[in-house]
């Protein structure tokens, strides 16, 4: 048994799909079912059930299923426990990060690739859910996003600041040089919201399903920078973070006057699993920037 059978069953099992998972691997289907094969030879056992239409998994194979994802985290864990003994910080670091978490990461990200050049930095912008299923999956190696408003399993979460859900307006606004904005207050104007799904829309529909505050939605929308620009050019008003539109120049940001608007700033990892050198270096130049001291919160 080889650990890249190994793999190239586990990426099958997740995809339940022969072709998909010769893709995301960069093998061919061929050389990817030759390898299957030979695993289920070896073991003297089906680990797939195949027709024309469907792949599915054998009692066998969902038996295999979390050996063979634990088998792998330890080969993963031991490759980058021997480079970090070198003490020297090389290799990949893979971060995700949810959009709105994006200005708080700039920072860092540059401080971090003049003093280490030798770490090549692959950073990932999806949704919460995504990232977190690419985390469990150990594609990532920390995701910098807000609390979840539910909880994921071997993922602990560490606090980096404290935050606020705020409305963004533009610096004309009527609201722009308010201190803070109530709910009823909000449902006065024309609304532009986050879609269903982003981290500040989860959070804005907790506390409107809480309070019963009605709005006027004219538009939602998936992408963040579209929404701000939007903003900028209107009367509208959209619902985010605060620290989303940090340094952004032409909006404002003004905290809802509610009890119920905070947004904590997280660093997400997984649990009992080996962390990088590069790793811990990176969350630590991140807890101690400018943008996340700013938020006076110690990362634990």
């Amino acid at each position: 048994m080889e650990l890249r059978q190994l793999k190239y069953f586990l990426k099958t099992a997740e995809t339940l799909s022969f072709s998909k998972a010769s893709k995301q691997l960069f093998v061919s289907q061929s050389a990817l079912s030759q390898q299957i094969q030979q695993l289920e030879q070896e073991l003297n056992i089906q680990l797939f059930q195949r027709n024309s239409h469907s792949v599915r998994l054998t009692e066998a194979g969902e038996e295999l299923l979390p050996l063979a994802r634990r088998t792998l985290q330890t080969a993963d864990a031991c490759f980058d426990r021997i480079h970090d003994l070198r003490n020297l910080l090389t290799g990949t670091l893979n971060i995700g990060v949810t959009y709105s978490f994006s200005p708080i990461l700039t920072e860092t990200l540059l401080a971090f690739m003049r003093r280490y050049p030798q770490v090549k930095l692959n950073v990932w912008y999806k949704s919460m859910e995504d990232l977190m299923e690419a985390l469990h999956h150990r594609d990532l190696d920390f995701v910098l996003a807000f609390k979840p408003t539910v909880r994921y399993d071997d993922i602990e979460s560490h606090v980096l600041f404290d935050n606020q859900l705020a409305a963004i307006v533009s610096v004309n606004h009527p609201l722009a040089q308010r201190k803070s904005v109530s709910l009823e207050e909000l449902g006065r104007y024309d609304i532009a919201l986050p879609a269903t799904g982003t981290q500040a829309r989860s959070a804005f529909d907790l506390v409107r399903a809480k309070y019963l505050c009605n709005l006027n939605i004219r538009i939602e929308l998936n992408e963040v920078n579209i929404l701000l620009k939007l903003v900028k050019q209107s009367q509208l008003v959209t619902i985010l973070s605060e620290s989303t539109v940090q340094n952004e120049e032409g909006v404002r940001a003004v905290p809802i006057d509610s009890p119920d608007n905070e947004m904590t700033g997280c660093v997400h990892m997984l649990s009992n699993v080996y962390r990088k050198h590069s790793m811990c270096e990176f969350i630590r130049m991140l807890s101690e920037s400018n943008a996340v001291r700013e938020r006076s919160h110690d990362w634990l």
